[in-house]
């Protein structure tokens, strides 16, 4: 059997490096016939031991990818991922999730922080994580309750295995002698330093503690934190030793300022009288520092941090409250006084920590990866009935949450509308197209205000002689004379799409004024992606309007002009209509086959099709979308960039698969116009939904960093408007199938 490790592992100074190397120690010590190797996340070159066969720079996306395909092609029976938010890049350590959704093989997961009140972001990491894994380990039965409650996981996939602890041989009259404190009363705290750890707690408790018992010591062994030192460096150390010193408790208080090693450190716990985890919250679900003053026999004192009330139950130590120093200096002083009394709290402890051995432990993860073995992934079977029903149910919240009696925002500052940046042409002609799918699809009465505010707009925009504004201030003051022509093919778009569908004939009416108002500027358009715009308005136009000749010459001109673009950028292996691939541009090939079916030409049928194939081989790959971000355009033998995916691609692609489908009556682009939706819901590379089911608007995109939370009118309006499209096409697939 071979097993990967994603981890940080030694020699960095991490308390998960640490773990991962006791962990491969005691599985080979149960069965060494168990191939392990560790993919190590790393955030500046180590020298690494033998095992590590892979290392990931914490902070490059790429390498995370490229770690999945090296675990792949060497065909790993199962990974081991160690998981703290903190130890891999990107928001909330979001680069983790295009890993391990690359994966061919069962995953299991070891859990080392779970958040009661996690962000966003952590919310929807460790939910995502929880999906992909076969089995999720915890290391207290609180976890178990945080993670049914907060992030729906089935208890049948979640583990309870505790931290485990090196082998003790509790002689502690030895241990004190190496340290050179022989016939010392030693109180010991150890782990990264950080505020957090509350260590003032105990120095303010001391002064009566030595006073009556001048013997005793207090050890704190350990280095600062590396983000504390990054962000504020030895200020809490410098802070803790002034406090040493007005205390006078400078002979009874030492530092040790290191990284201790295994070793080392089994002979300050076996040494030490008490253990101590002063900590100042509750929200740390494990901590090997606690679990190895417990295996190691101490007398444990804490704060009631859900490890600590969990572990040091049924008299194994003694909780104190929160930052209560004169609590603890009373429990001090009664178990000084009172050696029997704490005497028996270290028996407890040392039989509770014979129990958690790494040797004893090896054996239950050995279990585990034999039973993942024998019991491999199994694929996804949702039905179309299932997706269709998984999908969240369409509203309007967020878009009527932008949108006011002029029109819609265009941006929004999270899910608040940002009334500094105004309204735009191209957000009020989506909000149109969205209105007019929805009263289409759904028969919202409601709806047919919102379909007279945007095209209210749409009209107000409108100059004199038919071509457009587009951007407008929150005073409903017009910044630039005249839009741009993608803003003008967005707003004939929607126009087009009016004619079949206006509830009302006055929308008809007014829709039909606009629009042959702006007729004349068609021949004009320059830019591609207006133009496929606009051819897209006219086709849908001549479906209610079949037989209008002129308009139909005017498609056939615009049509062509794309066919010349196409020839002058086009070779062997280039087939495109631009030396780029930027923005939008499943615009364009799905704009040429939508005009086929009133042009019938077999040219364009072939251009059509010929850029579609070229653009899905691009952006379809690892069965899900990966469509081109705007960081840096796509350019012939080039990398594409990965970061700056928007939603107006989506809902391109979407709209492109379903044309090609309803060609080709293809059930795999079927599948692919469904798949290419549900990069919104999560299926992208960031693994990640950008669909707020709390305010039910869509984020931005995604970025290097993770998931840009602004909740603008594009984006939402993207999102809806290839949600119906997938609604209708599902009811139709699923009434076909009846």
């Amino acid at each position: 059997m071979k097993i990967a490790y994603i981890s940080t592992y030694l020699p960095k100074q991490c308390g998960i490096a640490t773990f991962t190397n006791d962990l491969i120690q005691s599985i080979d010590h149960q069965d060494s016939a168990i191939t392990q190797h560790v993919i190590a996340l790393s955030d500046q070159p180590y020298s690494y031991p033998e095992e590590v066969v892979f290392q990931i720079n914490t902070h490059q996306q790429l390498d995370y990818i490229q770690a999945a395909h090296f675990i792949n092609e060497n065909k790993y029976d199962c990974v081991v991922l160690e998981h703290e938010y903190g130890i891999f890049g990107g928001n909330s350590g979001v680069y983790i999730l295009s890993l391990i959704n690359q994966l061919h093989m069962p995953l299991l997961v070891n859990l080392h922080t779970i958040l009661e009140k996690p962000n966003i972001d952590e919310r929807a990491i460790l939910i995502e994580i929880a999906k992909r894994a076969s089995i999720i380990v915890v290391m207290s039965s609180y976890a178990i309750d945080l993670l049914q409650k907060i992030y729906h996981v089935h208890e049948n996939k979640i583990r309870l295995i505790p931290h485990g602890v090196p082998a003790f041989d509790y002689k502690q009259d030895i241990a004190k002698e190496q340290l050179q404190l022989a016939n010392k009363k030693i109180i010991l705290t150890f782990g990264f330093i950080a505020r957090n750890k509350g260590i003032e707690t105990v120095i303010q408790a001391l002064p009566k503690v030595v006073q009556e018992y001048p013997e005793t010591i207090y050890l704190i062994v350990g280095k600062t934190h590396p983000n504390v030192l990054l962000e504020s460096g030895e200020e809490y150390r410098e802070y803790l030793i002034e406090l040493i010193k007005e205390k006078g408790l400078e002979q009874h208080v030492l530092f040790v300022n290191d990284f201790v090693n295994t070793e080392a450190l089994t002979t300050y716990l076996t040494a030490c009288d008490i253990y101590i985890t002063p900590y100042i919250n509750e929200a740390q679900i494990t901590s090997g520092t606690l679990s190895f003053a417990v295996g190691a026999g101490a007398a444990v004192l804490s704060t009631p941090y859900w490890h600590a009330k969990d572990l040091l139950a049924d008299g194994r130590g003694i909780l104190f409250d929160f930052k209560n120093y004169k609590e603890l200096k009373n429990i001090l002083i009664d178990l000084f006084d009172n050696p029997k009394k704490l005497e028996d709290l270290r028996i407890k402890a040392r039989h509770h920590g014979e129990k958690t051995t790494w040797n004893k432990l090896g054996h239950s993860y050995t279990k585990l990866f034999q039973n993942l073995f024998l019991a491999p992934l199994s694929p996804d079977t949702k039905t179309k009935i299932d997706r269709l029903e998984s999908f969240p149910k369409f509203r309007w919240d967020h878009l009527d949450r932008l949108t006011n009696h002029v029109g819609i925002i265009q941006h929004a500052t999270f899910a608040t509308p940002n009334y500094r940046e105004g309204y735009c042409l191209d957000d009020n002609a989506r909000a149109l197209l969205v209105s007019l799918m929805q009263h289409d699809a759904f028969g919202e009465k409601a709806t047919k205000k919102r379909i007279s505010t945007y095209l209210s707009y749409i009209y107000y925009a409108q100059r004199e002689d038919g071509l457009f504004h587009n951007f407008m201030n929150f005073q409903n003051e017009f910044l630039e004379e005249t839009g741009s022509e993608d803003s003008f093919g967005r707003a004939i778009w929607a126009l087009g799409y009016l004619f079949n569908t206006a509830p009302y004939n006055d929308f008809y009416q007014l829709g039909s004024l606009i629009f042959f108002k702006a007729v004349p500027h068609f021949e004009n358009l320059k830019s591609i992606r207006a133009i496929a715009y606009t051819m897209m308005g006219i086709s849908e136009y001549l479906k209610q309007q079949p037989n209008d000749e002129r308009i139909t010459e005017l498609l056939r001109k615009l049509a062509f002009k794309l066919v010349h673009e196409y020839e002058a950028s086009a070779d062997e292996d280039w087939k495109w209509f631009e030396p780029v691939l930027a923005y939008d541009n499943a615009i364009i090939p799905l704009a040429i086959l939508m005009s086929n079916k009133f042009l019938n030409d077999d040219k364009l049928k072939e251009i059509g099709f010929t850029t579609f194939y070229f653009l899905e081989n691009i952006i379809m790959q690892n069965g899900f979308l990966s469509i081109i971000g705007n960081q840096k355009w796509a350019k012939q033998n080039q990398n594409m960039s990965k970061f700056g995916q928007q939603p107006i691609d989506v809902t391109a692609t979407v709209l492109l698969f379903r044309e090609v489908f309803e060609i080709t009556k293809n059930d795999e682009y079927f599948e692919k116009m469904i798949r290419s939706f549900e990069w919104f819901l999560g299926e992208n590379d960031l693994k990640l939904p950008l669909y707020d089911h709390h305010t039910k608007g869509c984020c931005d995109g995604l970025e290097t960093y993770g998931i840009n939370r602004n909740q603008g009118a594009e984006s939402t309006l993207c999102y809806f408007i290839s949600y119906i499209t997938i609604y209708k096409e599902l009811k139709i697939k699923l009434q076909v199938e009846e």
